[in-house]
């Protein structure tokens, strides 16, 4: 006869010597800066962000749930990455969530803050559900962007939370292929680098990062662009000659200037 390997399964195991979760730094810019930039929505930052030689920033994949809503703030990261059985699986997976990241992050949690989700658009990772976000909410959070689906949609609706989401599904966390790993961390979010204290943007446009270091020339630079853009707006619902009016040519730029002086603007 044969011989028949003896096999012991993984639950009887040691599991691997790894303590989760792992947490990061944050460190979150100023209110000041996060004001300058409530102005500015996603298209604006991305063209920006372009023309600068930023070019990854616009989060391609999450799409916005609360139509007409908009935030700013900085980013609370979250990661997940896929599951291996040593680690953490097995039927005790949903309470191990309470001691996972996805716990922790929400603790962190600070008003305006926004939590950006690592989930590599997962269909089945429920990455969070109705009493999660309604914890988030209660400490203040601004919005949340997922790469990744979310349950207990028709609830977290009635919660009226900002959410920009691929999908839905009725499976919670952990019980696909993916498990809350870390927060506060870098992540890729829609294949975007995030770190934690960057600034997002996220309206109907969608969700756009803006790197913490620079974010301070793109306030500068966006309010620029909004104000003429505002000039160009009212001209060109008058008739007038799109090549004057966008983008700003000569003569359309000394028009402006003149406009600003009669509003009593500050000079460009």
């Amino acid at each position: 006869m044969p011989h028949e390997e003896q096999i012991i399964s993984v639950d009887r195991l040691p599991r691997a010597d790894l303590t989760l979760p792992i947490s990061g730094r944050i460190s979150r810019p100023e209110p000041a800066l996060i004001e300058q930039m409530q102005a500015v929505g996603s298209a604006t930052a991305s063209a920006m962000l372009h023309k600068m030689g930023v070019r990854h920033t616009f989060m391609h994949g999450p799409l916005p749930r609360t139509p007409g809503r908009r935030v700013v703030g900085p980013a609370v990261t979250l990661q997940f990455m896929p599951q291996r059985e040593d680690i953490a699986s097995g039927s005790g997976q949903e309470n191990a969530e309470k001691v996972s990241a996805l716990w922790a992050v929400f603790e962190t949690i600070e008003p305006g803050d926004i939590l950006v989700v690592q989930a590599f658009a997962d269909p089945y990772t429920g990455c969070m559900g109705e009493m999660l976000t309604t914890y988030f909410k209660g400490r203040g959070g601004a919005g949340i962007v997922v790469d990744g689906c979310v349950r207990d949609w028709p609830r977290i609706r009635e919660i009226d939370v900002p959410l920009w989401t691929v999908g839905f599904t009725p499976n919670y966390a952990s019980q696909a292929g993916l498990f809350p790993w870390a927060y506060n961390v870098p992540v890729a979010c829609a294949r975007v680098l995030v770190l934690p204290g960057d600034i997002v943007i996220a309206d109907d446009d969608g969700a756009v990062v803006v790197p913490a270091q620079i974010a301070p020339e793109v306030a500068r630079v966006t309010r620029e662009h909004e104000e003429w853009e505002e000039f160009s707006r009212i001209k060109l619902a008058a008739g007038g000659a799109l090549r004057t009016y966008y983008p700003l040519n000569d003569a359309g730029w000394a028009e402006y200037q003149a406009w600003r002086r009669e509003q009593g603007r500050d000079p460009v």
